[in-house]
């Protein structure tokens, strides 16, 4: 199968790009290259593609193409509330504009990197499942609702949308990221010998691999289409449905020495859910998730030893916010995040 993989510099996608090839499948590159050199460790083998802004997409980019698959966004909650204009722009508009026109390029399956962070503030221990009410808190989830409404309508005889829920994802990539919370965590740990969480610790966060999720979206490529047809599917497990504060006793576990610290000065987050993954697994038969926090924790902490993770390369080269705030301040992106030419 030909797949479009947007978003392939980024960090879901490095690491998602050799799992789809690995199961035969030719993979076509589409990235605006914001963070392709946000890398730790060796330098990853990218497949060929468009280097260009998703919201230059155009039919040609999409013709001859079995499948897409849309990781390309402004990709967190800070970075969706510096500039909520853009988050919509991109995340919104410019996904549901490569839907259609993948729709009318004859393209047969169009997978959706949406996220659990549609419950927002759903609050309680009970599990959610895809049909509970979404009620997003942020910028960046109010995008991805708003793209999973206007791709099953979408949804025909030809064209089979699948959004994907992703829990948050953790877990060592080439192209890191260090500010989504066990990575950010397991950093803060060895730089500092402290696991600092700055809210009261309680709320919920279903958490999920990078591998687990470049895998369940393989498997999504190839599943039977009424098995996925124009659905949402929540991807992680239960068992990773922990607390901050669980998360953070298992960084320090994961890292001898360090000491967690709860300081609750940014008070109590309104994000708080737990989970229930069993639609994709009932979707997808033998379909499960290898990766636990604990192993996550562990596999980061000995990346991070392993290439020299420093305090600079933490707090600015894998901070998404950082980065493209360097990339303004030094002139290379313009006020809409377009590269300047």
């Amino acid at each position: 199968m030909r797949v479009l993989l947007t978003g392939h510099q980024g960090y879901l996608g490095t690491v998602m790009a050799p799992v789809l090839t690995a199961a035969g499948h030719e993979v076509v590159g589409l990235d605006a290259g914001l963070f392709a050199d946000c890398v730790l460790g060796e330098a990853p083998a990218d497949p060929s593609g468009h280097q260009m802004d998703l919201r230059d997409v155009t039919a040609d980019h999409v013709a001859g193409v079995d499948a897409v698959i849309h990781l390309a966004a402004l990709s967190n909650d800070p970075l969706g509330s510096l500039a909520p204009e853009l988050t919509y722009d991109i995340n919104h508009h410019a996904s549901v504009r490569l839907a259609r026109l993948a729709r009318e390029a004859g393209v047969r399956r169009f997978l959706y990197a949406s996220t659990c962070s549609v419950y927002g503030a759903a609050g309680g221990d009970d599990l959610v499942g895809e049909d509970a009410p979404l009620r997003p808190v942020t910028p960046y989830a109010e995008s991805k609702v708003r793209v999973e409404d206007d791709l099953h309508a979408l949804a025909d005889d030809d064209f089979t949308p699948v959004s994907m829920r992703n829990a948050t994802a953790f877990g060592y990539s080439p192209r890191l990221r260090a500010d989504i919370v066990l990575n950010n965590l397991v950093g803060h740990a060895l730089l500092s010998g402290e696991v600092l969480v700055l809210s009261d610790g309680t709320p919920w966060r279903p958490l999920v691999h990078a591998a687990d999720i470049a895998r369940a979206f393989t498997a999504a490529l190839t599943a039977p289409r009424e098995a996925v047809h124009g659905r949402a599917f929540n991807i992680g497990s239960e068992v990773n449905n922990v607390t901050v504060a669980e998360i953070a006793e298992q960084v320090a576990e994961a890292v001898p020495g360090a000491k967690v610290r709860i300081t609750g000065e940014n008070g109590a987050d309104p994000r708080s859910y737990r989970v229930d993954f069993s639609r994709f697994r009932t979707a997808i038969p033998g379909f499960d998730c290898e990766w636990t926090v604990q192993q996550g924790a562990l596999e980061l902490a000995d990346a991070y030893r392993k290439h020299g993770l420093t305090r600079e390369d933490f707090e600015r080269r894998f901070t998404r916010l950082a980065v493209l705030r360097a990339a303004s301040e030094a002139g290379s992106v313009d006020d809409t995040l377009r590269w300047r030419r």
